[in-house]
């Protein structure tokens, strides 16, 4: 197997180099074939990896950036004047060659507008976006957009069809992913002008388009990708992770309530602990910024180790899958048809 590199921006997110390291670590010891490039303030790293009990080697380098990227900082101001963050730096070893992916927890508008300015987009591609996963009752949904761009056009919303088909069809091995374009109903009247054309378009585009679908669909696995643009899918995510959490705590509160309930949460604990792993929102940490002519992972700014993990084995998958050149080969089919 093919040598993957990733460079990490250590210095991202709520807990820099304590968990982005750790989380490194574990990811070169997993996979022999995997090489990191630790990208922040050495000093930093350095005490993380001896913390660690380990120190630069073969699967794992320290590259100095001296600036950092704040979680607030405008994505404009990050871009024009953090030239030697950890960020950029780690985008330009994608850009340079030196790696073959970037992983970052920090500051999603600033990593996608920094990416967006040193990779450029793939050809016919007008916007990248955002595209996560989401547990679904058969397994697992993949959205796009989830806030990158809060105004689409029906050809962009098209292009993120493709996209998300792609990356569906690279990581899961499904031959002809389903495509459903969400809206407020599922029938053609339904929604405002610009869901109107876009599904015309996907009716036309060649891809497998189920048609409308609704936020219920995302969870009942009727579609693999679900469609919409950064506004809606941005609510729509932050509102499921909300929801989650709190049926953990209401979960918990009633499991506590007396003697009896104890009892009966003892006596389902195997059910409980299923039911915690497929929600768990860690095990889907990693969304994929598509339509770059590089690989880039944005984790959740909030990422443990472990979920952390979850996505620089994200990006090892999408490089050694190729994905960027499959969306590519798909939008120029889709051109040449369009011709």
């Amino acid at each position: 197997m093919a040598r993957v590199v990733v460079a990490i921006d250590c210095m991202g997110g709520d807990h820099g180099p304590r968990v982005t390291v750790a989380a490194s670590i574990a990811a070169v010891d997993a996979d022999p074939d995997l090489s990191i490039i630790l990208v922040g303030l050495s000093d930093a790293i350095g005490t993380a990896l001896q913390a660690a009990g380990r120190s630069e080697g073969d699967q794992l380098r320290v590259v100095h950036s001296p600036e950092v990227v704040a979680m607030d900082e405008p994505p404009a101001s990050a871009l024009r004047n953090k030239k030697k963050s950890s960020m950029r730096v780690a985008i330009n070893l994608v850009k340079s060659g030196e790696a073959d992916a970037c992983v970052s927890a920090g500051n999603t508008g600033a990593l996608m507008a920094t990416s967006r300015f040193v990779l450029k987009t793939l050809p016919g591609i007008e916007r990248p976006a955002i595209c996560g996963v989401l547990p679904s009752v058969n397994g697992r949904t993949y959205m796009l957009d989830l806030g990158a761009n809060v105004d689409c056009t029906p050809v962009q919303l098209l292009q993120f069809g493709i996209m998300g088909a792609s990356l569906v069809g690279a990581l899961e091995h499904v031959e002809s992913p389903s495509v459903g374009l969400l809206n407020i109903g599922v029938e053609d009247i339904k929604g405002n002008d610009t869901v109107k054309q876009a599904a015309e378009l996907m009716r036309l585009s060649g891809l497998n388009f189920y048609g409308n679908v609704e936020g219920d669909d995302i969870y009942k696995s009727t579609v693999d990708v679900v469609v919409c643009d950064g506004f809606v899918g941005n609510v729509a995510l932050k509102t499921s992770e909300g929801l989650a959490q709190m049926l953990g705590i209401v979960l918990r509160r009633e499991v506590n309530r007396n003697l009896l309930t104890r009892l009966a949460g003892l006596c389902s604990l195997p059910v409980m602990r299923a039911f915690k792993r497929t929600v768990d929102h860690r095990r889907y940490n990693g969304a994929s910024l598509l339509g770059l002519q590089g690989v880039v992972v944005k984790s959740h700014g909030s990422a443990d180790a472990f979920s952390f993990g979850f996505a620089i084995g994200r990006a090892v998958e999408e490089v050694r899958m190729g994905l960027a050149e499959r969306i590519s080969e798909r939008v120029n089919l889709l051109q040449r048809g369009a011709a």
